[in-house]
């Protein structure tokens, strides 16, 4: 199977767009995508880091696959991100395979910005934004959790609603977060993420993990950059 390196729709509202030839019958029900939808676009050219930055030490390609890696020699005291410099998407879908270590952990960030960092000063690509997790263990895969802010949005098989004004509450389940865990592999994974306004959904192989409604104005960024962690511990490779 073809796997995906980040692909992305950036101009989602026009990709999607309705077919004005379409005429819906009583009949029509949901059907199954037969392939990605109109408007992806490739982020990664699978030879080189071009219109990504980070810091080399961390990350390379290998194979046609975009690595980060995490040695005894170079354990980090901070996360650090490989970041794509191609713009800051609003409303989005991207969607890229993904395989971790077991001992690894890791994330992509979204609508995100670049802050100092005070624990590794020389890391110039520490970042605060929406994330979906993703480590080796299945312990927080599909998490929405916003690093360097306001922490946990929605864990595993949630659908919460943020308001800035008292911690995140649930108001829907999307699943068992053990059952869906067993859907997430220990070999490649496909992630979806779906940004539309204020509303943020993380999908694994398919399955819904987690969907977060941003209602807190101050606290929500509407757009921003997107990341590829490596996390602090110890080492790993994603």
């Amino acid at each position: 199977m073809e796997r995906r390196s980040f692909i992305a729709a950036l101009a989602a509202p026009l990709a999607f767009a309705q077919d004005p030839s379409y005429t819906p019958k009583q009949s029509d029900r949901p059907e199954p995508m037969a392939a990605d939808e109109p408007g992806f676009e490739s982020m990664f050219d699978g030879k080189t880091l071009s219109g990504w930055e980070g810091d080399p030490k961390y990350w390379r390609v290998e194979g046609g696959e975009m690595v980060g890696e995490i040695t005894p020699e170079t354990v980090v005291r901070s996360n650090t991100f490989l970041i794509w410099r191609g713009g800051e998407p609003a409303d989005f879908e991207l969607k890229v395979d993904f395989r971790i270590t077991s001992g690894g952990n890791s994330g992509i960030n979204y609508r995100s910005v670049v802050v100092p960092d005070k624990v590794t000063p020389t890391n110039r690509f520490a970042m605060r934004g929406y994330q979906c997790d993703m480590d080796g263990q299945r312990r927080y895969t599909g998490n929405n959790y916003e690093e360097k802010g306001r922490l946990f949005l929605a864990e595993r098989g949630q659908i919460t609603r943020v308001t800035g004004t008292r911690k995140p509450v649930i108001i829907a389940s999307a699943g068992d977060s053990h059952e869906l865990s067993a859907a997430i592999r220990d070999d490649w994974n496909a992630a979806h993420i779906v940004a539309r306004a204020n509303v943020l959904m993380h999908l694994i192989n398919g399955r819904v993990m987690s969907v977060v409604v941003d209602d807190d104005p101050r606290g929500r960024v509407m757009k921003g950059l997107i990341g590829v962690q490596v996390h602090v511990g110890g080492p790993m490779q994603v």
